[in-house]
């Protein structure tokens, strides 16, 4: 687009925007899998559209792709509840762990070599651990007592706990508690078990307001779960309460710390945001120049607005804002964790996530909506983790093989949710790649050593504004992808690289050694092709030859194709 099909569109945008009636609607999810809302975003570039509108797309990719980015930056007691139990030896030093949610529904068809698989893919990805996510199939018993087997015959200490996934299990009586409870103390003996504390970890997804038949969740969950006299001073309950966190001192009887599962997307960019940032900008005093001044002067308006909503987004994007707010919240617990469990502060459970886009119609799980992923979310979603570990216990990536959701860094097998058209042949083993290299550096605090030139490109396979005969529609928030490949180097040395997706669509990057996030804009038509080189020779070159940027998808699809290469 060019600048001045950009200033006109945005002066239009500014006289109809407090005219433009934001759609608001509500997603109805399956399993109530995210609280917050993914609005629709003003306006759409596809033809026909309305020409006063300005979407996110237009506002990111207005001044091409982001800058080179080089992450150079960073080189207790037992005890019953209520009743302190004594010991010999002094609290342990709380660690660093990095966890993958493992869906156990998706596990039907899985031997136990399917889990050594896993477990041994994961482990040499820098991965410590799977949350097994269990619901309330009479199966899915039966496939945690096999990862816990292959755990224990993997023999590198690779660690399991449980996440309850209370959207799926039923919580209103006090049999339903009893339920959960053997659950737990089926597995919490086991060897591999994940112990904080000196206690068996377990977490939930949601579960806020299950009360197990008492007056209300706190009670439930304190007089049925965690003070129970079969769970008593025996796990360390660290749930994902969708709940405000200046609420929790209300389960101060409850909780042992806290999993922010929201925390993995920028879940607040909705179009009341979008609109807000607008509005905001500079770009809005353009209006009061048209009399006054030269053409070049509003130009330069325009370009400083877009660049100042550009940024705001770049900062939001990974940022722990989040983090902030739950580990302050998390002091209201202190003082209890302190006189019952003898921890010295509340574990802290952070998210990270690739990605997110989920297309379910109404006639099935009803829920077609993506959070924005671009702008190397997962990169820097670590990279903010990595700075703020101090206030961080663990790690947990979502998720190693929820395909519903398109945030799996695992290998696609298993039995898919009905997922797949918008998972098959969309491999994201290049990420679990990436992940090893943030791993570490979030458990040990410095950036490991690279040894080996690597490119991981990624992109979706359709424009974002392309139509399809597809029933479901296009889902809630389509407007905020844009049209780019994005990529990452890891180079052993200073590097050219040369991304390209097609013949007329070329841009050259000298970095330094290190790792540096790049990006490219893609057009309908195009390939995505990735070169490393040193002193005029290829080192790494990258060219999937299954991708293509179709103009005319059969289905919507806004998951992400994913490809990696590494020198010889």
């Amino acid at each position: 687009m060019s600048r001045l099909s950009l200033l006109c569109l945005v002066l239009l945008s500014l006289f109809a925007v407090q005219a433009i009636a934001i759609p608001v609607k509500k997603l109805n999810n399956f399993r109530s899998r995210h609280h917050s809302l993914a609005e629709a975003v003003l306006g759409s570039k596809s033809t026909g559209a309305s020409p006063h509108t300005l979407n996110l797309s237009t506002i990111i990719s207005t001044s091409g792709p982001l800058d080179s980015m080089s992450s150079k930056f960073l080189s207790s007691a037992p005890t019953r509840r209520g009743k302190k139990l004594k010991r010999d030896t002094q609290p342990i030093p709380s660690s660093k762990y990095v966890a993958a949610h493992h869906m156990i529904g998706n596990t039907y068809p899985y031997t136990l070599q399917d889990w050594l698989d896993d477990i041994a893919l994961a482990h040499s990805s820098g991965i410590d651990g799977f949350a097994l996510n269990i619901g309330r199939d009479e199966w899915q018993p039966d496939r945690v007592s096999d990862a816990f087997d292959a755990a224990s015959q993997f023999g590198l200490d690779f660690k399991l706990f449980l996440s309850l996934d209370m959207t799926s299990m039923p919580c209103e009586t006090a049999a339903d508690a009893q339920t959960l409870r053997n659950l737990v103390l089926k597995f919490i003996s086991r060897s591999n078990y994940m112990q904080v504390n000196c206690q068996s970890l377990v977490s939930t997804f949601s579960g806020e307001s299950c009360t197990f038949g008492h007056k209300s969740a706190s009670d439930g969950w304190s007089s049925e779960f965690v003070d129970h006299s079969d769970l008593q001073g025996k796990i360390r309950f660290v749930p994902s309460f969708f709940i405000d966190p200046s609420s929790f001192g209300s389960f101060n009887d409850v909780m042992d710390g806290d999993f922010n599962w929201n925390s993995g997307w920028p879940i607040q960019v909705t179009a009341d945001f979008v609109r807000n940032l607008i509005s905001d900008a500079p770009v809005k005093n353009a209006l009061s120049l048209l009399a006054t001044t030269s053409f070049n002067k509003i130009v330069s308006a325009v370009d400083l607005s877009l660049s100042s909503v550009k940024k705001a987004l770049g900062q939001i994007i990974g940022s722990p804002d989040s983090d902030v707010q739950h580990v302050h919240s998390l002091a209201a617990l202190s003082r209890n964790i302190a006189s019952r469990d003898g921890a010295s502060k509340p574990t802290y459970m952070a998210a990270v996530s690739p990605w997110f886009f989920t297309h379910y119609g109404a006639d099935s799980y009803d829920k077609n909506f993506i959070y924005l992923s671009d702008q190397h979310l997962y990169s820097k979603r670590w990279e903010s983790l990595i700075a703020t570990r101090d206030q961080v216990d663990i790690v947990q990536i979502l998720t190693w093989n929820d395909y519903g959701e398109s945030h799996y860094i695992g290998p696609i097998k298993g039995a898919q949710p009905n997922s797949q058209a918008w998972v098959d042949g969309m491999d994201h083993i290049g990420w679990l790649d990436l992940t090893s290299y943030y791993a570490a550096a979030f458990k040990t605090g410095s950036f490991p050593s690279i040894e080996k030139d690597k490119i991981f490109m990624w992109s979706r396979t359709h424009p974002t504004h392309a139509t399809a005969p597809d029933p479901v529609g296009q889902p809630t928030n389509f407007e905020l992808f844009e049209d780019a490949v994005w990529a990452v180097v890891m180079t052993t040395a200073p590097s050219t690289v040369i991304l390209s997706t097609s013949s007329r669509n070329s841009m050259t990057f000298h970095v330094p050694a290190g790792l540096t996030k790049l990006s490219i804009p893609i057009s309908a038509g195009d390939e995505m092709q990735g070169i490393i080189s040193r002193d005029g020779n290829a080192i790494v070159t990258l060219h999937p030859s299954n991708f293509t940027f179709r103009r005319n998808p059969e289905v919507y699809n806004f998951n992400a194709f994913v490809a990696s290469a590494s020198a010889d």
